[in-house]
């Protein structure tokens, strides 16, 4: 369960939900029509070894993210959402921004994997042993980034914007923000204070790209609990790392301070790629359709 002031690295706790997203973003690219290709997500899970190596090397067989009731959505949820926040940046990058900032950048790999205009700069944020291991798996290799890239080794839960700053952004040009997977791992006043840090440092004409979910209710949350619990094994966990809570809608939020928001759910970018949508009661459905991607611009 989480903590006041806890931490992680790339194997314990919010961090080894970064391998988990790897895991199936590598899946997905196995696949004959991917939504989306990350060619380092398995390097990644190789580096990390143990079953998230075997699971990509295709010698495992016992692992949920291979279960039909589960793993199979979870990689096509994945998929859906890589390919989402892909676009995302190449409209934007079209659009001249070249202030890029990576909330939580985790195992993101898109300074490494899309193809960025000169003069782009990338701020990724995230826990410092996080980024050293990314850094680190690419590196060993000489795989460098398509762009500048400036790592920021800050708690999002602490003066993450002064940070920011001192890593060189610049408030006064228009930037492109992302937060992919971050919000259910943050209670709802850090939310809150996610967005207000992103609403003071963007310029007219900025751009973000958000990830939120609908809360359970208190007796669905507990029940899920248990039911991971009982389960006993910890390759599933997923909801006693998050905090079901929502400081408000992001739409909403946004565009009560001068943000045009439009909000896709889940379900349709599933519907729209050809994907199966898992049915709401199950656990992928309780994971999955209460999710909706966000993207707003800034007046």
């Amino acid at each position: 369960m989480r903590s006041e002031g806890d931490s992680w690295d790339i194997s314990t706790s919010v961090g080894s939900t970064a391998l988990r997203v790897a895991a199936a973003r590598a899946l997905e690219a196995g696949k004959t029509d991917p939504a989306a290709t990350d060619p380092y997500a398995e390097l990644f899970c190789r580096a990390a070894g143990g079953d998230w190596e075997a699971l990509v090397a295709g010698t495992l067989s016992d692992h949920p993210l291979l279960t039909a009731d589960f793993g199979e959505h979870f990689v096509n949820y994945q998929g859906a959402r890589t390919r989402y926040f892909d676009d995302y940046f190449q409209r934007a990058a079209e659009a001249g921004l070249r202030q890029v900032v990576i909330l939580a950048a985790g195992l993101d790999s898109r300074a490494f994997r899309l193809s960025w205009p000169d003069e782009t700069t990338i701020f990724e944020l995230d826990q410092p042993q996080v980024l050293a291991f990314k850094s680190y798996v690419l590196s060993q290799r000489g795989i460098r980034a398509t762009a500048e890239r400036r790592e920021v080794a800050v708690d999002l839960r602490e003066d993450w914007p002064q940070a920011l700053r001192e890593a060189g952004f610049d408030p006064a040009q228009p930037s492109v923000w992302i937060a992919e997977g971050l919000l259910i791992y943050l209670p709802a006043v850090a939310q809150q204070q996610l967005f207000s840090g992103i609403d003071g440092l963007a310029a007219s004409g900025s751009r973000v790209a958000i990830e939120e979910g609908i809360p359970l209710s208190s007796e669905d949350f507990e029940a899920a609990v248990r039911a991971e619990v009982a389960a006993g094994d910890d390759r599933r966990m997923y909801f006693r790392l998050v905090y079901n809570e929502r400081c408000a809608p992001a739409e909403q939020w946004f565009g009560e301070r001068g943000w045009t928001a439009v909000a896709t759910p889940m379900a349709d970018c599933l519907r729209q790629l050809g994907r199966p949508v898992p049915e709401p009661d199950t656990p992928a459905g309780q994971m999955i359709l209460r999710n909706s991607l966000i993207w707003a611009v800034k007046r």
